[in-house]
């Protein structure tokens, strides 16, 4: 039986969870599926990552005001994807907070990555039709900036590129918390084809230098204790290194994207085959390690006619 493209087939509701991740932290999590975080200040809160529609941005909304009637002052967007944005609407926040890179990001490839995504993830994207747009950040910053929800402090930082050019993190030092974005995933594949492998190991020492008491990735479980946060850090920088290594190899030695495919499968399928999302993963994070092997340092831009492509050619 031929294998669906992507999520095409991942039709199924997820189960959600929101766990307390420290004294007014909390992880919105659904098995798998992108989180968001919440950071409540003395007067106001924070959400980190919008969700993929207004729809999905609902469901988060009803978690906070379980814990909280305070109105939603900030937004916080650790990149530009399309599933973590395009439901930035429902908050009403009255800043919307990106890094300079992932804000040019959009502006370069926001629209391919909406198409893109909308074609991958059909299920992420129900409801559609209430997005007004593309999100456009009111607030940007190069490397730090930090926020004042009264008394709590929160410093979102660039600390290097990983999934995008553009990722931030959200701190909460009061608690030593962390939001990490898509930089840190817990049994859940990476998603690489923004990617810079390169790059990544690095931004994740800087991370893991924290010392952090817990974490919120950017897909799967929250993190609680330094234990759990540390092994989520190694087996994402394992993952990473499992995917580029071999495409690496392969690319060195002329060989074809197809390849590359075949070696990465041997290298991750024994240890992230049951991994969320990583078959969804897989063409996009080879292609884009195949691509940095032989010098292509910027992403290629992904368009749903690319996409198709792509999977074409991996299917052949």
């Amino acid at each position: 039986m031929t294998q669906a493209f992507a999520s095409q087939s991942d039709l199924l509701e997820k189960t959600v969870s929101f766990t307390e991740i420290g004294e007014g932290l909390y992880a919105f999590t659904a098995q798998g599926d992108p989180n968001s975080g919440v950071i409540i200040g003395d007067d106001s809160v924070m959400i980190v990552e919008a969700q993929a529609t207004p729809r999905l941005a609902r469901k988060v909304i009803d978690c906070v005001r379980s814990v909280t009637d305070k109105p939603t002052t900030h937004l916080a967007l650790t990149h530009y994807h399309a599933v973590r944005v395009l439901g930035a609407s429902a908050y009403d926040a009255q800043q919307i907070i990106m890094s300079d890179n992932a804000r040019a990001m959009v502006a370069e490839r926001g629209q391919e990555d909406w198409d893109s995504e909308f074609q991958r993830f059909p299920r992420l994207f129900e409801g559609h039709e209430s997005i007004p747009g593309l999100t456009w950040p009111t607030t940007t910053f190069r490397d730090r900036m930090t926020v004042y929800l009264g008394n709590r402090r929160v410093n979102l930082m660039h600390l290097g590129r990983a999934h995008t050019a553009g990722d931030i993190v959200v701190h909460v030092p009061d608690q030593n918390v962390m939001f990490t974005g898509d930089i840190v995933e817990y049994r859940s594949a990476c998603y690489c084809g923004d990617g810079h492998f390169a790059d990544w190991g690095g931004t994740l020492d800087a991370i893991e230098g924290f010392d952090l008491d817990a974490i919120a990735p950017g897909r799967g479980d929250a993190l609680i204790g330094q234990d759990m946060v540390n092994a989520a850090i190694k087996s994402t920088r394992d993952f990473v290194d499992s995917t580029y290594r071999p495409a690496a190899q392969v690319a060195a030695r002329g060989g074809s994207l197809k390849d590359a495919w075949l070696a990465v499968r041997a290298e991750c399928d024994p240890k992230f085959a049951d991994y969320a999302i990583y078959e969804h993963c897989l063409p996009f994070n080879v292609s884009r390690a195949y691509d940095e092997a032989r010098g292509i340092d910027t992403p290629r831009i992904w368009t749903a006619q690319r996409d198709l492509d792509m999977w074409a050619a991996l299917q052949g």
